[in-house]
């Protein structure tokens, strides 16, 4: 599946405002730079901002209101942590995260469940043959992951 090239965070942050201005939403951003700052790099001296490559880490930490409520964490290393309505989905390519984002706020994604094994998957759809789901957790679907419910 080809995704639009989204070479660092911050083309990352730009794509997802334009999304959440075409799909009017309100966002939030905040952002980690810094090796000392980011999440994966916990393990790096205090005030050494950059890795042992001479790179600068960047990343950050983006709210969408809802419904659905989605919150993303793109990582450094190309991926992001895509939360939506309290379902992870983890090791999204970073250039997977406006295509996945389009298909929540599009209403394309939608939940699944099934009797045996019991359980409950929020579904999300990309272009293509790309497809994500997760295990709805306890306690159940929101209101917004109930609306979407197929058999």
């Amino acid at each position: 599946m080809e995704h639009a090239h989204l070479p660092t965070t911050a083309s990352a942050v730009t794509a997802i405002r334009a999304l959440a201005e075409e799909f009017r939403l309100s966002i939030s951003v905040t952002d980690d730079i810094g090796a000392d700052r980011t999440s994966r790099r916990t393990s790096a001296p205090l005030f050494t901002a950059s890795d042992p490559d001479g790179s600068l880490p960047h990343e950050a930490f983006v709210e969408l209101a809802g419904p659905p409520s989605v919150s993303v964490r793109l990582f450094p290393e190309d991926d992001a942590k895509i939360t939506v309505e309290g379902v992870e989905f983890h090791d999204v390519p970073r250039d997977a995260v406006p295509a996945f984002l389009r298909s929540v706020y599009g209403g394309l994604a939608f939940t699944k469940s099934r009797l045996f094994p019991p359980g409950q998957w929020l579904v999300v759809p990309l272009p293509g043959d790309e497809t994500y789901k997760e295990v709805v957790p306890f306690p159940g679907p929101t209101a917004w992951l109930a609306r979407g419910v197929r058999r």
